[in-house]
């Protein structure tokens, strides 16, 4: 079969709680995860599998995930590798899942995320997280991917006279819809005044205004849609575009640090390949690491003209009833920021919501989302396009 005619489908999908889970390790994670895939996905055994992870060789002193998780799961005998992008590990794993399946050279092929962000304490998690930065140039300056987003926050509300308490927005939705998501970190919706009265953690950046780092695992399931059983019980969900870009990785070698240019270019070419237009998505599901990404996302993707993106929070344009849903199950900030884990997260859900299986969550009538996770400060940007199929 030519690889233009096959089309990928997810079949099956698992996620764990995210949180500070001390009593389960990194492959407790993991294997829980993909046992939850599985049997989701009626028993579906993949031949390749993809682990997408940030941390675990420097924190958790473990490398070669891609076959202890293989092994663990109870597919010896398994392609498997680990693939690292920063905090787009996790889609970067689904977009290596997706290749290896529309190539045709794997049939049914598994992306999981996974993270063990508490295996390491203190200012220690500083430094492993400044890894994703340019080590010789911003790392050893003391810089932290927290802090560049305050930096460029400064900036974007200084050129375009952005009101501070305006980000509010951002973190009250995904605090709204994180507190029907089960499985979210923080299932508390937050008041306005709330929000207001944090404290000040990267200025002007507050408490609400960063996701917090956390443990959690996902993973999913791909396969042809010709192979798909007689009898599936769910509606199934196409990739119908995906696209990975990366940028310069230093902001001061950008030509323009304020416009995530790799975001908007991994949105162009994966809507094309699905032949759509961005406003023609009934959701996004953007990298909510700061109200800043949130901000630059939303204007990369096109929904913004630039240095509007932050208006976008001040009505009910972003809630789930809203004209463009975001962050529909809590996003990064809500449902907590498992690093190499999130993108994979994004696709559960994304799954979810298009299955109408996403309960208080769901955003009526979803046939078409847009996923997006960007490693660092959009240094890396992968977007994937997915699509409720019914005609099967």
């Amino acid at each position: 079969m030519d690889h233009k005619e096959i089309e990928v489908v997810i079949i099956g999908i698992g996620q764990t709680a995210v949180g500070e889970l001390w009593d389960l390790s990194l492959r407790d994670l993991a294997v829980q995860a993909v046992q939850a895939a599985r049997k989701d996905s009626g028993g579906f055994k993949p031949n390749a599998v993809y682990v997408g992870n940030y941390l675990a060789a420097s924190g958790s002193r473990q490398a070669n995930l891609g076959a202890l998780i293989t092994e663990y799961a109870g597919l010896i005998g398994t392609e498997g590798v680990t693939v690292e992008a920063a905090d787009a590990s996790g889609g970067a794993a689904v977009r290596m899942a997706y290749t290896a399946v529309k190539s045709g050279m794997i049939d049914c092929a598994m992306a999981v995320g996974v993270e063990k962000y508490t295996d390491v304490l203190g200012s220690e998690n500083d430094a492993l997280i400044a890894q994703m930065l340019d080590a010789d140039y911003e790392a050893t300056e003391g810089l932290t991917p927290a802090a560049q987003a305050a930096l460029l926050m400064n900036r974007y509300i200084y050129e375009n006279q952005v009101p501070r308490e305006a980000l509010a927005g951002f973190p009250l939705v995904a605090h709204a819809n994180g507190a029907n998501n089960p499985f979210a970190m923080y299932k508390k919706a937050i008041s306005r005044d709330v929000y207001l009265r944090a404290g000040m953690q990267y200025p002007p950046l507050n408490l609400f205004d960063v996701a917090p780092y956390a443990d959690g695992a996902a993973a999913v399931i791909m396969t042809r849609k010709d192979l798909v059983p007689p009898g599936y019980p769910h509606a199934l969900v196409k990739v119908s575009g995906s696209s990975l870009i990366v940028d310069r990785l230093a902001l001061h070698d950008r030509e323009d640090p304020l416009f995530f240019s790799a975001a908007g270019l991994s949105v162009q070419k994966a809507c094309e390949q699905a032949g759509i237009q961005p406003s023609d998505v009934d959701f996004f599901e953007y990298a909510d690491i700061t109200s800043m990404h949130a901000i630059l996302s939303l204007e990369a993707a096109g929904f913004a003209k630039r240095g509007e993106g932050w208006r976008l929070a001040t009505d009910s344009t972003l809630t789930i009833t809203g004209s463009l849903p975001v962050v529909t199950m809590g996003g990064y900030k809500a449902r907590g920021h498992a690093l190499g884990a999130s993108g994979v997260y994004q696709a559960v859900e994304a799954v979810l919501q298009l299955r109408h299986q996403a309960g208080l969550c769901q955003v009526p009538n979803a046939k078409l989302g847009m996923i997006q996770c960007l490693g660092g400060l959009a240094g890396t940007a992968v977007t994937h396009i997915l699509e409720r199929v019914d005609d099967y």
